[in-house]
């Protein structure tokens, strides 16, 4: 049995409320000059309240390049990282030496060593621990890669693995660039890290799994022909986003079929699912995920308040959300839990849980 042992995120120090970048971020995308009431309405719809930054705003105008920015993000992307996995593996009660395997997801920058190779010697790992740099993902990152640990830990009873996630999305962002994704990423996306532990009992030995939800299954699903729907245009200036329009109806159409058959397999339907950790892409996929599956408007209210807090952190964001489920919102033992999360490829992953 995969248990979760703790869940930690680590934001940067610089939080601002969302009508506090309006105007920055105009001044970063948009033409001088240009009307910006449009703009001024997307931000304020965005469902977003307040942002963390990996740099103060006023510092992204002077990054010159792609490569200044991967530099930022290397820096920063360490820092956090280092705090959330201290932190999660404190509350669990483990040393950094008791990782047998470190999976670690980013979509948001490059480097070579990766970003837990660097990590390794400054947090203290086993130079033999089992490493797993994970790009490419995006926003399904964090659902994928719990699904991923719980592969791994089935084949290593009284194993412990470790997924961290580290999104920083600001530094993507595409100065000069007014089209439609762009805008909408700069009114959405925030940044932060994200470390998951997670241990498997070992069988035989008697020895009581750490108190959290298990991990009873996953499920991936790729859609055939919709890789134009979301993910980067990689080029000189670096990641552009692209985020089609047609995903919140690619929603409808699709996740509902999907989740109710993952269910039944195990003899449940959506009205038995007590915690909804869904990754909040946004208002309007969240509603789409909403009217899918038939939900209550409550339903996804955890995945709300994640964006209205810090915005959508990218594979982040479904690591904050279920540490609330963990901490101040802790479900009754036997409630069932879906982790939710889609992102490039389309693609959808589903991670069921039970307290």
């Amino acid at each position: 049995m995969t248990t979760l042992a703790a869940v930690h995120t680590a934001l940067p120090p610089h939080r601002y409320p969302q009508d506090r970048l309006t105007e920055p971020l105009g001044d970063l995308c948009l033409a001088p000059g240009v009307d910006r009431a449009v703009f001024r309405r997307l931000h304020a719809s965005a469902g977003v309240r307040t942002r963390h930054l990996a740099l103060p705003i006023e510092r992204y105008a002077a990054l010159r390049d792609f490569r200044e920015s991967n530099e930022a993000w290397l820096t920063a992307g360490l820092d956090l990282a280092e705090q959330a996995l201290g932190t999660a593996l404190a509350q669990a009660g483990l040393a950094p030496a008791d990782v047998d395997l470190l999976v670690c997801a980013s979509i948001t920058g490059v480097a070579a060593p990766s970003l837990d190779a660097r990590l390794a010697g400054r947090i203290g790992l086993r130079p033999d621990v089992k490493r797993l740099p994970v790009f490419g993902l995006g926003c399904v990152a964090g659902a994928a890669g719990l699904a991923r640990v719980h592969d791994y830990l089935r084949g290593h009873p009284g194993g412990t693995a470790v997924l961290l996630t580290v999104e920083l999305c600001s530094l993507t962002l595409q100065k000069g660039d007014d089209s439609r994704a762009n805008l909408v990423a700069g009114a959405l996306f925030g940044d932060g890290a994200a470390a998951l532990v997670a241990r498997a009992a070992a069988t035989g030995t008697g020895a009581e799994p750490p108190a959290g939800p298990a991990v009873v299954a996953t499920r991936s699903h790729l859609h055939p022909g919709t890789e134009h729907l979301l993910g980067w245009d990689v080029g000189a200036g670096g990641f552009r986003v692209v985020i089609d329009p047609a995903v919140p109806a690619l929603v409808r159409r699709e996740l509902g079929a999907q989740v109710r058959g993952f269910l039944a397999g195990h003899g449940l339907g959506t009205g038995d699912i007590g915690a909804w950790v869904c990754h909040p892409g946004g208002p309007k996929v969240l509603d789409a995920v909403t009217d899918a599956l038939g939900l209550p408007e409550d339903a996804l209210a955890p995945s709300r308040r994640s964006l209205a807090a810090v915005g959508n952190l990218s594979s982040a964001s479904v690591l904050h959300i279920l540490q609330g489920f963990t901490e101040a919102h802790r479900p009754e033992p036997g409630t069932w839990g879906l982790v939710l999360a889609m992102g490039p490829g389309f693609c959808t992953e589903l991670v069921l849980l039970r307290w």
